[in-house]
């Protein structure tokens, strides 16, 4: 299972890239994997900020539907415009073109909270 050093998660599946002051969020390759096949990402279009710990859309598979929850709080930038016509990017590509939004990080200190990639590998029972 892929699971990229150069990324935070959370407990609750997600994970967040930082590049400067912008964080990309997703789900992880394990998350995806226990949903299945993904068929619909729910995220407001009109969606302007997130909070740390708070859902800020759903994820829905053939069989499931789960919340996004945010790894930080922050101004939304940027959503993944191809995952309305395309979820299944989700599946095939969860840490490259299945991300979900892009967000400017308000207190970058919330990302100490998150798990790295080994203190997650233990959460999965990798």
């Amino acid at each position: 299972m892929k699971l990229p050093e150069n990324v935070k998660y959370t407990n609750d599946h997600e994970w967040v890239r930082v590049d400067g002051k912008i964080g990309t969020i997703g789900i992880t390759e394990y998350a995806q994997g226990e949903l299945g096949d993904v068929v619909f990402v729910d995220i407001d279009p009109d969606i302007k900020e997130i909070t740390k710990g708070a859902s800020f859309g759903t994820i829905e598979a053939v069989k499931t539907v789960s919340d996004l929850f945010a790894p930080f709080t922050g101004k939304v930038t940027e959503m993944n415009k191809k995952l309305v016509d395309s979820p299944e990017i989700v599946n095939s590509d969860p840490f490259g073109d299945g991300w979900m939004i892009k967000a400017e990080l308000n207190n970058p200190a919330e990302l100490n909270d998150l798990l790295d990639a080994s203190q997650y590998r233990s959460l999965i029972g990798q």
